[in-house]
């Protein structure tokens, strides 16, 4: 399976992306052995996935987990919600860590496969940040500096593991289970799911009402960073959409995977997920996705991750 994104005719470059769906078709022999834990799946990266990267010109290594990061994962693991934690036990082949890796994680599928497989390899630093301090970095990305103005994203203590795997994590189950819709080779639309209807036109383009001209300007609908001044209008405009964070508007794809994330974080973690701008030390803007009326629409389509 292949998926590309685009906005218009800009492609939106999985480099620049922080954490992206990415299908490669991979000839590797698939090992069932369903029946032990899923954190002893850990492993070393496929050569092919580190060979991409070095093709771009970066040099990431394998990481192998010290104990104390081993007892991180376990932890991530253990915090997903239950279909999760039962479909990634069907569906996920290995997870693996690099240092120096230059996007924050990938998914990408097993070929050779009679049963959808997926291989997941996440940058190892992020098990020494908070999910804070991860989001606040990722958020400040889209953005260029200017004085006197700040940004920080307020996420709970949790590492930010949580978040990532989690986020990874929906994508593999969106594969499996058939959520996002089905897409001819040309990428054409055949027809729109439950998750996708009166949200999405195709597979990267939001309904024209949730276009504004500045959200379109943003990193992940194909722009660049902007002045950071404006971040407040970007957080209002946000708010007459459906989406939980800019990064949702990037697809369909990243729309689940965001929106599961935020709302297990927030509603069956109980930890916050806010974005703050500052100017001069005093809090302009907060915006909070959760009490969004747009996004709370959305609640009842997320019981299938819940239920049985």
């Amino acid at each position: 399976m292949h998926m590309r994104i685009k906005n218009s005719n800009k492609v939106i470059l999985t480099i620049l992306v922080l954490i992206t769906f990415l299908g490669q078709s991979r000839a590797q022999k698939v090992i069932h052995h369903y029946d032990f834990n899923l954190n002893e799946r850990v492993g070393l990266t496929p050569k092919d996935i580190i060979l991409q990267f070095q093709e771009m010109g970066m040099d990431p290594v394998n990481h192998i987990l010290t104990k104390t990061e081993q007892e991180i994962v376990e932890q991530a693991f253990d915090l997903l919600p239950p279909l999760h934690q039962k479909l990634l036990k069907e569906h996920l082949y290995s997870i693996s860590f690099l240092d120096n890796m230059p996007n924050t994680a990938l998914t990408s599928p097993v070929d050779e496969s009679d049963e959808k497989m997926f291989t997941i390899t996440f940058r190892s630093e992020i098990l020494h940040q908070t999910i804070s301090e991860w989001a606040t970095w990722k958020e400040k990305s889209l953005y260029e500096s200017s004085s006197g103005y700040s940004l920080f994203v307020e996420a709970g203590e949790l590492n930010a593991i949580v978040y990532v795997l989690l986020h990874e994590a929906t994508h593999v189950l969106d594969a499996a289970l058939g959520i996002s819709p089905k897409l001819t080779e040309s990428d054409t639309l055949i027809e729109h799911s439950g998750f996708t209807h009166n949200i999405w036109t195709s597979i990267n383009m939001p309904r024209e009402e949730f276009r504004t001209t500045l959200l379109e300007t943003t990193r992940f609908r194909g722009g660049g960073p902007i002045p950071i001044n404006l971040a407040p209008e970007v957080y209002k405009n946000l708010l007459q959409t459906p989406f939980v964070s800019l990064y949702g508007m990037a697809s369909w794809f990243e729309d689940l995977a965001e929106l599961v994330t935020i709302y297990h974080l927030s509603k069956k973690l109980n930890q916050p997920y806010q974005i703050s701008i500052m100017k001069g030390g005093v809090e302009v803007f907060r915006f909070d996705p959760i009490k969004n009326k747009e996004v709370r629409k959305r609640f009842k389509k997320l019981d299938i991750f819940y239920s049985g």
